[in-house]
């Protein structure tokens, strides 16, 4: 199993972190980026999952 990975949303800069998931919008702690659904948005600005990028923290 990898390390845990973050996303940011290229549109309003809003952190995904696997390791914490998104609970508030169905993600559970440890959901890995490709089992996020592709319908699945951005909670801030509504952004899609494409607009997505890993970044480093």
């Amino acid at each position: 199993m990898s390390e845990p990975k973050t996303w940011m949303c290229l549109i309003c800069g809003w952190i995904y972190d696997e390791a914490a998931g998104d609970v508030e919008h169905g993600l559970a702690p440890g959901t890995v980026w490709a089992d996020v659904p592709i319908n699945w948005t951005c909670p801030e600005c509504g952004a899609r999952k494409e607009d997505f990028e890993m970044v480093q923290i």
